[in-house]
């Protein structure tokens, strides 16, 4: 019962956080809010008048959705990236900034969710994906593997984040059996995720494009170096306009995986690239799409050498130390990271691997307006459900809200069940006694 208490004051003070903000902040949430709002509306159209609203067709199933799904599930995995060195080596400067890689993690794979709902015709049928609800035919079908992964990895994310920030609130450490088992199955879990994904596409013999065996290697080394991309550049915004703080040397050692990671990701492309001309057979039609177009067919080609240009630069300038430690030239890398893992992922991988179709007509897939409004819509929903979640992690991470700390930033007296002895419950530190009455905890301006 006083565990249960406490839970409740801890849940209490987090919506409090997550209601109190300077005005950069609010400006953030309602522009986050009014794109998420867009996207609603364009998936309520969508559901009245069907998939026609989308550039999905016959020829082309998958398109713009699985594509974002295919990159997100990346995201999400990427947060082993930084498991693995603060656990298992206790690399201290990485292990004090893992769980905002936990928190995008789960904000990445609640977007990967959303996205198989919008590219599902039928969503009320959903449920037939559900585990013991529905029938996902285990273990014939891969789709039921990665629906299992995919909601596992995302409540296993959860249950650590959740785990590890009350016992923090509640000033005691976790149960260190119990915290690092779920970490240590966080660990094959997110490297499982991405697999099963790349195993989806590999799996259609009746798509040669997507038949090779070094897919899923080129999944996991794009995972990870598009995911930490990510995670430096919010971490230093963070580091900006909040209490955050972040050591260099994390920042330079991140950057340099990163940098080892795109060079693999190359190679194996290349290789992939090789292969296709080199060998010269029938199936040489899909990579030629890609890159140089077919009979006129070329509206992918901008897009994929956007990517292999961007990646290119990425891995050079990443891999110049004097590079990666310059602010301005790191973030160059980032955003160039990005732009070509996201682009190969949610495009090269997708359209091309179904262009031409099985009976050999070429349709151009291009997204239409819903599905750009609707992805945006996603997308900023998730970083919408990562910024309230660090609105509440941050403060508790750097020991500014906890259930010991009285208005004014003194601690108070621990009552029998360990609780603060203050009839408030929870406050954060360096409050008020106006604060006690209007628990708006305006001393805490987590992001702008």
């Amino acid at each position: 019962m006083a565990t249960f208490r406490l839970f409740a004051r801890f849940t209490s003070g987090s919506l409090r956080l997550i209601t109190s903000g300077n005005r950069t902040y609010w400006i953030w949430i309602a522009v986050l809010s009014v794109l998420s709002l867009a996207g609603l509306w364009e998936y309520f159209v969508q559901l009245r008048d069907g998939l026609i609203t989308t550039s999905l067709r016959d020829q082309a199933a998958w398109g713009f959705y699985i594509g974002n799904f295919t990159f997100l599930v990346g995201i999400a995995a990427a947060a082993v990236m930084l498991v693995v060195p603060a656990y298992l080596y206790n690399w201290r400067p990485i292990k004090e900034i893992v769980v905002y890689g936990q928190l995008l993690a789960i904000s990445a794979a609640i977007c990967c969710i959303l996205f198989v709902l919008v590219d599902i015709g039928r969503p009320e049928r959903l449920w037939h994906l559900l585990p013991s609800l529905g029938h996902l035919n285990i273990p014939t079908s891969l789709l039921g593997w990665d629906v299992i992964f995919l909601n596992s990895y995302l409540l296993l994310n959860f249950g650590i984040v959740t785990y590890l920030l009350f016992n923090m609130f509640r000033r005691r450490e976790p149960n260190q059996r119990l915290f690092m088992t779920m970490v240590w199955f966080s660990i094959p879990a997110a490297l499982a995720i991405r697999t099963i994904t790349a195993f989806l596409y590999l799996g259609l013999v009746s798509r040669p494009f997507w038949n090779s065996a070094i897919l899923a290697p080129r999944c996991i080394a794009a995972a990870f170096c598009s995911g930490p991309a990510v995670m430096l550049v919010v971490m230093q915004v963070l580091q900006k306009y909040s209490s955050f703080h972040i050591s260099r040397e994390a920042i330079w050692k991140i950057a340099e995986l990163m940098a080892y990671f795109i060079g693999v990701n190359l190679f194996l492309f290349g290789a992939e690239v090789f292969k296709e001309y080199y060998s010269a057979t029938e199936h040489l039609i899909y990579m030629e799409y890609m890159f140089t177009g077919v009979d006129g067919h070329n509206a992918i080609v901008p897009w994929m050498w956007t990517s292999v240009i961007s990646s290119v630069l990425a891995f050079v300038i990443l891999l110049r130390r004097k590079f990666r430690e310059n602010p301005i030239t790191l973030n160059l890398g980032c955003a160039l990271i990005f732009l070509g893992v996201y682009l190969e992922k949610s495009m090269g991988t997708v359209v091309p691997g179904m262009t031409p179709d099985v009976l050999g007509e070429i349709y151009e897939y291009v997204p239409s307006r819903s599905e750009i409004v609707i992805t945006v819509g996603i997308l900023a929903m998730g970083a919408m459900i990562f910024t309230l979640m660090v609105k509440i992690a941050n403060p508790i991470l750097h020991g500014e809200f906890h259930v010991n700390l009285r208005p004014g930033g003194t601690a108070t007296p621990k009552s029998k069940d360990g609780t603060s002895a203050t009839s408030g419950g929870c406050y954060a530190q360096g409050g008020s006694a106006e604060q006690l009455e209007n628990p708006a905890l305006s001393h805490f301006q987590t992001l702008p």
